[in-house]
């Protein structure tokens, strides 16, 4: 869940031929000796290194460099933004982007949607030489992206549409409101910020997804029942799961839960299916339902509430300050005007930027938690360790400690392994070898059968 988006999440598979058989499932392999059980115990730290040693060393340091570089492009991508922001100001931009808006329309609250329609336009292109490295050529380079250049092009044409849509939306809500209650602004607007973070959560699914991939409910029903078997022991009911085409965008992995007060979704991408076991679909699924059952959504929304509350107030009392300061460069004329907002948007990126060691935490302290929920609820501590390693291809496996609590916005991969060999530890009737009393028969854990559930 990255929180700037609140609710981007992308998701899931493509449908299946008609009359044409299902492709077969991939086989989880076999855990590594140390995390098998086999000599009668599992010692999670030794079990936990096994299943790290099992990734190639070319595979971690590619790894390892994609992550690592991130952490740079955090810094760029914010000094590029603030660059922006100040190219607008200092330029007269901005101001002139106010005037042609008056000049074009006489109702005030429309004068702010046709300002933001030239703003988000001009961002759009003074920041597409980042964009358009970061987000194709670096992803092509690590073998991420199956996207052609055009194709990229065309997502970004698809995002543009959505930022002047939903932005102008926003804009001209906020101004509004600061027009009229120029001194507490700060906290009705965060209520309306609050409230519109919630609105586009509640459409993600319904009306954003629907533009980039085909989402359709899965069809396969090897990989439906048992998931709608989890989802019934856990108090969801639903009678569908959901896939989405990801593959034409992305090589990675993911599933993902969205939507909101009724819209919900449980989600997996066609990547997850056509490359993991069903133990690890299961350990994925479970994880996803974890955040539903546990109400994530709510818990992220009131952290969002706290930030923008904290921003807007830091907006207030900085934006005076440097609007008089810089008054006849930047020819803004007060709160409300809308020439003023690349120094609004500028002072919240900066606050967001100093905060996103807590933001992490917060998204982290959740994921963890549906972690744990997905392996009590599924049952695989081994495909959970193995989509772990997927995950791999594009999280650095071993953070040190300081890196994960500042840089990481889920647990890391170690951590993750870790969590799922300590709950094997304590669970011995999933150790190779064990047999499951299910319905049906008994097989060995790690296996299509499943040991059952809590």
């Amino acid at each position: 869940m990255r929180l700037r988006a609140l609710c981007l999440a992308a998701l899931l598979a493509a449908p299946l031929a008609g009359g044409a058989a299902p492709p077969e499932l991939a086989k989880l392999p076999p855990p590594p000796a140390a995390a098998s059980g086999a000599s009668g115990s599992i010692d999670p730290e030794a079990a936990t290194r096994a299943y790290l040693d099992t990734l190639p060393a070319a595979e971690r340091a590619r790894s390892d460099a994609y992550t690592e570089g991130g952490y740079w492009l955090l810094l760029l991508d914010f000094l590029w933004g603030a660059g922006v922001w100040l190219l607008l100001l200092s330029t007269g931009l901005s101001a002139r982007m106010r005037d042609r808006a008056e000049r074009w329309v006489r109702w005030k609250p429309l004068r702010t949607t046709a300002y933001w329609l030239q703003l988000a336009v001009a961002v759009a292109l003074l920041r597409l030489p980042l964009d358009v490295y970061q987000d194709f050529f670096r992803e092509h380079r690590y073998g991420l992206s199956n996207l052609t250049l055009g194709g990229w092009l065309g997502e970004q044409a698809k995002g543009l549409l959505l930022a002047l849509v939903l932005g102008a939306v926003a804009a001209t809500a906020l101004y509004a409101v600061v027009r009229r209650l120029p001194r507490t602004w700060w906290i009705w607007g965060t209520a309306v910020a609050v409230a519109f973070s919630a609105f586009v959560a509640l459409i993600v699914p319904v009306a954003i997804v629907p533009l980039f991939n085909t989402p359709r409910p899965l069809a396969d029903a090897r990989v439906v029942k048992p998931i709608l078997s989890l989802a019934r022991a856990n108090g969801i009911s639903t009678g569908e799961v959901w896939e989405v085409d990801a593959s034409k965008q992305t090589k990675r992995v993911s599933a993902n839960v969205s939507g909101f007060l009724g819209t919900e979704r449980i989600t997996l991408n066609d990547n997850l299916l056509n490359r993991c076991s069903l133990p690890e679909i299961e350990s994925a699924m479970g994880h996803e339902m974890g955040h539903y059952v546990l109400d994530h959504v709510y818990w992220l929304l009131l952290v969002l509430a706290l930030v923008i509350a904290a921003g807007f107030a830091l907006v207030s009392f900085f934006f005076e300050r440097l609007r008089a300061r810089w008054q006849a460069r930047w020819q803004i004329r007060d709160i409300g005007d809308t020439a003023g907002l690349p120094l609004v948007a500028l002072l919240f990126s900066t606050w967001l930027f100093a905060v996103t060691p807590f933001l992490n935490s917060a998204v982290r302290a959740a994921e963890s938690e549906a972690d744990l929920f997905g392996l009590n609820a599924a049952r695989q501590p081994d495909g959970f360790a193995r989509i772990s390693l997927k995950l791999a291809e594009y999280r650095k496996l071993e953070p040190s400690r300081l890196e994960e609590i500042l840089l990481y916005d889920h647990p890391s991969g170690r951590s993750r392994i870790l969590a799922a060999m300590r709950w094997k530890a304590e669970h011995p009737e999933t150790w190779v070898g064990a047999t499951a009393a299910a319905p049906g028969g008994s097989g060995p854990a790690g296996d299509a059968s499943r040991p059952p559930g809590p």
